[in-house]
């Protein structure tokens, strides 16, 4: 059996921060939790990780590098173009939601505003990537 993959958490938002965490624990998720404050720390992160976290969960709105510019310099670099990366965001804007998609997000999810919507939602994400999801093998 391999060893669980991290998931990246990529949040500059204290109390969104800590609803994801929780969310994540609720869900029975074991995998470790990266946690990046914004954009500058994830790229920092994703480049000198490894392996690769399993999945990548994006805010889009992030100091010193936005998401969406992090999601293009993940996708331009052949060790992490086909990094799983979910947009959680919450921008429901057509443009973000059009530019994350083309850029090559593998996800767009507008958190809820609804705290019990939005620790259910993450729960589901969580769920699913760390367990359902096949990751791209290693080294590829």
């Amino acid at each position: 059996m391999t060893a669980l993959r991290a998931i990246l958490l990529v949040e500059d938002n204290p109390d969104d921060e800590r609803l994801t965490l929780r969310a994540l624990r609720r869900g029975n998720i074991a995998n470790q939790i990266l946690i990046a404050r914004n954009g500058e720390e994830a790229l920092n992160i994703v480049f000198n990780t490894n392996p690769l976290p399993s999945v990548v969960l994006l805010d889009l709105k992030l100091p010193k590098v936005d998401g969406l510019e992090v999601l293009r310099q993940i996708r331009t670099h052949e060790t992490t173009c086909l990094l799983p990366v979910v947009v959680l965001t919450s921008s429901s804007e057509e443009r973000d939601i059009i530019e994350s998609y083309s850029l090559g997000a593998n996800s767009y999810v507008c958190k809820p505003v609804d705290v019990d919507q939005f620790t259910e939602a993450v729960r589901q994400l969580g769920l699913y990537w760390a367990l359902i999801n096949q990751p791209v093998p290693e080294g590829l």
